[in-house]
């Protein structure tokens, strides 16, 4: 098989009747408010509904087109009907604002969005500041009503070396980058997940995975997905995580494989006991950053393992602890295998002895170390060769290798923050806020959250003749908060006479606090984190 579009057909041939993806039952949404399931067969239809829509209109090869379609069903059947085109998609997180949808349809270049009813105004603003003409259509005026594209598709068939998605990663240097995932990519992501063995045993057309992540990121779209397509199992997605329902969905859609961040452990313990909570069909959880503190506790009261494990959007593959003993009192993630290879690095890529903290270097066995990874950053080929300096790909990520093999989390190596599961680069804040004129100078940084993991904290020296008042960082956060996502700006505001800084005025982060100092602790911090909400960005 050479596409996703390929192997989605294998499996539908194989399991007609399964279930491919299940949307649970909540009665405040707009779409299926009563639950949803669609079997493999169900699927293929809209796949090749979509697909002669799709190919009649003058979309095929070398094209791109967005999706802001939020966690539905409809992304999927549109994604596997691209595929079979030729057609990369482009999801798009749905809590953007202007600028930022703005930069990554003018930077992928896409030749049309579909998108939903509610969100359509906000897409056609992009599309008449965008340069270059940008289609636009709704989900629900899809069959009658979808534009042509503007420019004409290339000749081509699709490969294993086709670009299939275009999915968006922070980076360091502020605007997030643009990461080409080809079929080869998606195909050996799946098969990975499904061939894991071990404690992680994919039963073929048995499984039924809950993933309460947003489908424009890796893990639900990619490997979560692919893992059930090829499989044959069943997709659960709900519309976000929501940790009061949580079990009740897990019950009503009959769960066996549900999927984590750091974050909901906790979320999920600080519920009141549910009767729910032990009648469940959960066989394990896979996911990454649970508090040791927490792992045991979580076990004990639930009653099924998590599983930790390692990955990235570049790598496709993860790493996992899949045999005993686990050591959930570490941050184990488990050891190198198959053919996805791993060292620890110092910082001229040099390999370090065990024990030693370094960066986690990753390739793949053989002679082509970037096999199944990433295709490259879009129009940054600098940014590409930079990250495989060496014939490694550099995660950016700090580690420690045990004697055995195992590998242990310590730090992110990266200036980028991670808050419930979002990557946010803290240039990127630091651009939308520099703008204001009270801002000197300005350093966000990571600050500790024992909820979220981390969260935005900016460092501002003022300019001559602002005061250092509750009131002018309120200012400033809502500066921020109407530029940029609801994730991104600083939850935490601190002002300081001075930051430290290199002989070229380079603002040394690391130097702010010590070693072993909380900021959040600083005498004078202003805690914004309860403004930080989803609603208040959908109503401003």
């Amino acid at each position: 098989m050479d596409t996703l579009y390929e192997a989605f057909q294998k499996s539908a041939e194989i399991y007609p009747n399964n279930a491919f993806l299940c949307v649970p039952s909540l009665k405040k949404r707009d779409y299926y408010p009563d639950g949803r399931e669609f079997t493999y067969s169900e699927i293929a239809e809209q796949v090749e509904r979509i697909k002669q829509a799709y190919s009649k209109a003058g979309y095929g090869y070398g094209q791109r087109v967005g999706f802001l379609l939020e966690n539905r069903p409809e992304y999927v059947s549109h994604l596997i009907a691209l595929n079979a085109l030729g057609v990369s998609c482009v999801p798009i997180n749905p809590d953007y604002r202007h600028d930022e949808m703005l930069y990554q349809m003018s930077h992928s270049d896409a030749d049309l969005v579909v998108t939903l009813e509610s969100r359509v105004e906000e897409i056609k603003a992009v599309a008449e500041a965008r340069e270059r003409p940008l289609r636009v259509v709704t989900d629900r005026d899809f069959f009658d009503n979808l534009p042509s594209p503007e420019r004409a598709s290339v000749s081509g068939k699709p490969c294993l070396m086709t670009e299939a998605s275009l999915l968006y990663t922070s980076g360091t240097t502020g605007r997030p980058k643009g990461c080409i995932l080809n079929n080869d990519y998606h195909l050996t992501a799946a098969n990975w997940y499904a061939d894991m063995s071990g404690l992680i045993e994919i039963r073929p057309g048995k499984e039924r995975l809950y993933n309460p992540l947003p489908l424009y990121h890796i893990n639900a779209a990619v490997i979560s997905l692919g893992c059930m397509l090829v499989s044959g199992g069943c997709l659960i997605i709900p519309d976000r995580f929501h940790p009061s329902g949580w079990w009740q969905d897990i019950n009503e859609t009959k769960a066996t494989i549900i999927h984590y961040l750091g974050v909901v452990p906790p979320m999920l313990l600080n519920q009141p006991d549910n009767e729910l909570e032990r009648s469940h069909s959960v066989r394990f959880g896979i996911g990454g950053g649970v508090d040791p503190d927490l792992h045991g506790v979580f076990e004990d009261r639930y009653g099924f393992p998590l599983y930790e494990v390692w990955g990235m959007t570049e790598t496709g593959r993860i790493f996992n602890v899949n045999s005993e003993p686990r050591q959930i009192d570490t941050r184990a993630f488990g050891r190198p295998y198959g053919d996805f290879e791993a060292k620890i690095g110092d910082e001229e890529g040099n390999e370090l002895p065990r024990g030693k903290q370094g960066e986690l270097l990753v390739r793949a066995a053989g002679d082509n170390p970037r096999k199944g990874f990433f295709a490259g950053y879009l129009n940054n080929e600098d940014a590409t060769e930079e990250a495989w300096d060496g014939g490694w790909f550099h995660t950016g990520d700090t580690v420690v290798q045990d004697e055995t093999g195992m590998l242990y989390f310590v730090d992110r190596k990266k200036n980028i923050i991670r808050r419930s599961g979002e990557n946010i680069a803290a240039a990127e804040v630091e651009a939308a806020m520099q703008a204001h004129d009270a801002i000197a100078q300005i350093a966000v940084i990571a600050a500790p959250d024992a909820l979220r993991e981390e969260e935005v904290m900016a460092c501002i020296v003022l300019m001559e003749g602002y005061e250092n008042t509750h009131e002018l960082a309120e200012e400033l956060f809502e500066f921020a908060f109407a530029k940029l996502a609801y994730f991104k700006p600083p939850g935490w505001v601190l002002f300081m006479d001075s930051l430290p800084t290199t002989s070229t005025q380079k603002i040394q982060k690391a130097q702010i606090f010590g070693a072993d100092v909380n900021p959040t602790e600083a005498l004078g911090i202003y805690d914004f984190r309860k403004l930080k909400k989803k609603q208040r960005a959908l109503v401003s």
